[in-house]
């Protein structure tokens, strides 16, 4: 046994190594509404189950401190027969520090990695908004924010560059 401490790996004369690293900082509630128009009427379906539309978007900014918020908003809403069943928005935020990546790189790391740490939170969020509003927990499958990211930069040039505010 010795007392010595165990070496780190080193490189540039003992300084330990550095790479791409993302920081959740911090996450919270931005927005939350469960709305359940025709209570307690639409709880009542017999046999017809609701048709679920999902919508999805990210959006991120830098900050002056040099830290990126990014934001998930999850849309859910349930229809049967044309009226609404319910209807479930939530923004769900995250602050996130980003070091040892280049400044092309960062679009896809916020629009992409950081939802994918704020989803299993968001996804929970979800579930217990349509449970406590009255209907079966809505358990989303995971998202491919890749392919979401794709598509969005398909349509053409992002609204708001993300980067520095």
């Amino acid at each position: 046994m010795t007392d010595a401490a165990p070496e780190s790996p080193a490189v540039n004369g003992g300084q330990p190594a550095e790479g791409p690293a993302i920081r959740v900082l911090a996450q919270f509630i931005r927005d939350l509404s469960f709305e359940n128009p025709r209570a307690p009427d639409s709880m009542h379906s017999g046999n017809e189950q609701p048709a679920i539309d999902l919508g999805v978007e990210m959006s991120a900014r830098g900050r002056i401190d040099g830290l990126f918020e990014v934001d998930l908003k999850l849309t859910v809403t349930a229809a049967r027969q044309n009226e609404a069943v319910f209807h479930l928005e939530l923004v769900y935020g995250g602050l996130f520090s980003i070091t040892g990546v280049a400044e092309a790189d960062i679009e896809p790391v916020l629009l992409i990695e950081a939802p994918r740490y704020l989803f299993p939170y968001a996804r929970r969020i979800v579930s217990d908004m349509t449970s406590e509003g009255g209907f079966p927990p809505f358990l989303m499958e995971p998202l491919d924010f890749a392919s979401i990211y794709a598509q969005r930069k398909a349509q053409g040039p992002l609204q708001q560059p993300v980067g520095q505010a």
